[in-house]
Formats: C-alpha cells, sequence, structure tokens
C-alpha cells in the first residue's frame, strides 16, 4: 500500500547553505526507495486551524520502504543539514487503499464505541 512521508517545516527568513546542499542532495536518497516527492514547499490554503511554515509530502510505494529511505545510511548523512537548520515534524503515514469508504469506517467506530 502507497506510504507517505508528510513534513511540516518552519523554515527561517534566510536559509542557510546546508538547506540547499540537503536540497541538491535529497533526491538521490529517495530514488533508491521510490520515493516521489509530490508537494514540496507549496504555499498552503489554511482553511481550519494555523499552518504556519511549508509543506512537503513524499509518495513512498509502502511504508517498509519509506521507512528504509528515513533510516537509510544516505539519507541519515544529510538530514542534520536540514533538521539543524529548519524545525519542523515529519511522520510517516499508509495510505488508505483505493476501496477506502469513510461511511464504513464511520459506521464500524460508531458500532464499536
Amino acid at each position: 500500500m502507497t506510504a507517505y512521508g508528510v513534513a511540516h517545516l518552519r523554515p527561517p527568513a534566510q536559509l542557510p547553505e546546508e538547506v540547499f546542499e540537503y536540497l541538491e542532495r535529497i533526491q538521490a536518497t529517495l530514488d533508491p526507495y521510490g520515493g516521489k516527492v509530490l508537494v514540496h514547499g507549496a504555499q498552503v490554503e489554511v482553511r481550519e486551524g494555523e499552518w504556519p511554515g511549508a509543506l512537503v509530502v513524499i509518495e513512498f510505494p509502502s511504508l517498509t520502504a519509506a521507512r528504509a529511505w528515513y533510516d537509510s545510511p544516505a539519507y541519515r548523512e544529510i538530514l542534520r543539514l536540514r533538521a539543524d537548520h529548519i524545525p519542523g515534524d515529519l511522520v510517516l503515514v499508509d495510505g488508505c487503499g483505493p476501496d477506502h469508504d469513510s461511511a464504513a469506517l464511520g459506521a464500524a467506530l460508531r458500532a464499536a464505541a
């Protein structure tokens, strides 16, 4: 099942040189794990709550692949280039399958409550 790496980053106004190096090197760490950047720093339209910062979404063929990428020596080598200069949160999460049905999920949760 498709999985995603989702990051909510809060970059400073002026990006340091290390962040440029990170950006130049990250794709090479994603390629062996089938990682594809779907969203990268696009302006978010906040409809509820607050969202200071930027959004990054990376698609992987599976949660196993996402974990393997994050734990890979190649990514661990460049991680500090970003993490030391841009605060944020990053999660890895399974996507929903093509047959996901929110109504059925709601009914099942109601029955279990």
